[in-house]
């Protein structure tokens, strides 16, 4: 857990940073590091805005996902809708921009699940996971050169096509479980409306 007393026993110590890569949006540092048992070692990380993901659910219990091709894994993948973050932007900001934007959708509430992070040995990427609901379909407005195909699946479609090994993005299984547990009232939401007001929810 954070904060645990534990962790001086493993902290590792920043002794100098440097910036081998510059790019558009991603930073790639190599750290020289002093290691717990007093030796040195060096830390090469990508450092990354931070971003979100949502897990819309149309009135029909479906989810609203994506397929869309990643370059480095060389081929289409099943997600649901995420987006980084913009230079200061608050999260649920961000979460419903993204959404209108890749989908068409605007949701009619949200509730603010957790942080994920992963990728956490070679990146600080953080992405916050959103749920939305009361979704009402609009025009998308993808960004120049992103082509993504929007399709609904129940969350047994999901779940099968987890299980087939043919959904293997991680923020995407994160989702899958959040909702699961949120289903079996393990782990509550609390919803508010688009334009922040919060209306407490601890169950399905």
């Amino acid at each position: 857990m954070a904060g645990d007393p534990r962790d001086e026993a493993l902290r590792e110590t920043c002794l100098n940073n440097e910036v081998v890569y510059q790019g558009g949006f991603l930073t790639v540092r190599r750290d020289l590091v002093c290691l717990p048992n007093g030796a040195h070692a060096h830390r090469e990380f990508i450092m990354h805005p931070g971003a979100v993901m949502i897990v819309p659910i149309l009135d029909d219990g479906r989810f609203v996902l994506e397929r869309q091709y990643r370059y480095p894994m060389g081929r289409v993948m099943i997600e649901f809708p995420a987006g980084k973050l913009d230079a200061g932007e608050p999260g649920l900001a961000c979460a419903v921009r993204e959404l209108q934007e890749e989908t068409g959708y605007s949701a009619r509430e949200w509730a603010y699940a957790g942080l994920l992070h992963n990728a956490i040995a070679y990146s600080d990427e953080g992405i916050e996971v959103w749920f939305a609901r009361g979704l009402s379909l609009g025009e998308a407005r993808l960004d120049e050169g992103e082509f993504v195909e929007v399709f609904h699946a129940t969350p047994r479609e999901l779940e099968d096509a987890v299980a087939r090994g043919e959904v293997t993005d991680a923020k995407t299984l994160i989702g899958l479980l959040w909702w699961q547990n949120w289903q079996a009232g393990r782990w509550p939401l609390t919803w508010r409306s688009a334009s922040g007001a919060d209306r407490a929810s601890s169950t399905p």
